[in-house]
């Protein structure tokens, strides 16, 4: 079985134009992204999807294979189906490019998922929240799950809504870590679903997925990111770099 790791790479950012090359530690953030994937076991091929030349030459420069994309598409996951629409694979993991702390046993614990179970055509990482201040904060896309581990629905808002308002500890609160993986011909049906309502009022369009009635395996995780999406981000990720040095275990 054939897995694929592909990084959309968009240079657009409305908060942070071309954070994508943006220097961490003297290396285009999307270099770390690239590098981190490298390492995980289970990827035989790790390419870039990207919409700008910019993005395009510095990928090659530093060694990746990369591969130009519409800048037209509506979303990452547009991209890595026109990216990967003539790659021979099974399985894809769409790896976040503005995920430069990724760990390389996160991608692998998603394409494991996806390698050991063939009724799962999705799958995505979550970990438990540990600061209260995330539960409200809209940038924390919040997840509940089934007892099989199944999201039954992800939202900016807080869920479960704390209604006896019981001790935070007491509490179980996800977070979506934003990386997923699904079955290549499972990704042309996710494209083709029409956009739903509940995606369009929350803006998160793996509710496309669910709303149409598929499964989303959930696989939980310890390990956390820093998304990057301002340049305030980058500079709490280049901290955490220096600080930690280049994996926590």
């Amino acid at each position: 079985m054939r897995v694929l790791g592909v990084i959309p790479a968009r240079w657009s950012s409305k908060r942070f134009e071309g954070k994508v090359l943006a220097p961490i530690c003297g290396k285009p953030m999307l270099q770390h992204v690239w590098e981190r994937s490298k390492i995980a076991t289970l990827l035989d091929q790790v390419v870039i999807a990207c919409d700008d030349q910019r993005v395009f030459s510095k990928a090659r420069e530093f060694g990746a294979e990369a591969i130009m994309t519409s800048p037209a598409l509506a979303s990452g996951t547009d991209r890595i189906a026109e990216a990967v629409k003539n790659v021979d694979c099974d399985i894809i993991i769409n790896i976040q490019g503005d995920e430069p702390l990724i760990h390389p046993a996160i991608v692998d614990s998603l394409a494991n998922a996806l390698i050991e179970d063939e009724a799962c055509v999705m799958a995505t990482v979550i970990k438990a929240i540990r600061e209260e201040s995330d539960i409200h904060n809209p940038n924390v896309v919040k997840v509940v799950v089934d007892d099989d581990s199944n999201a039954l629905y992800f939202s900016r808002a807080a869920i479960p809504f704390n209604r006896d308002a019981k001790p935070f500890v007491q509490a179980r609160y996800f977070k979506h870590l934003g990386i997923y993986g699904y079955r290549k011909n499972f990704l042309k049906v996710f494209c083709e679903l029409p956009k739903s309502c509940l995606e369009q009022f929350e803006q998160l369009e793996q509710l496309r997925v669910l709303e149409a009635g598929y499964k989303i395996k959930a696989i939980e995780t310890d390990r956390d990111t820093i998304g990057v999406d301002t340049p305030e981000d980058l500079i709490r990720a280049e901290k955490y770099l220096k600080e930690q040095g280049k994996f926590t275990e």
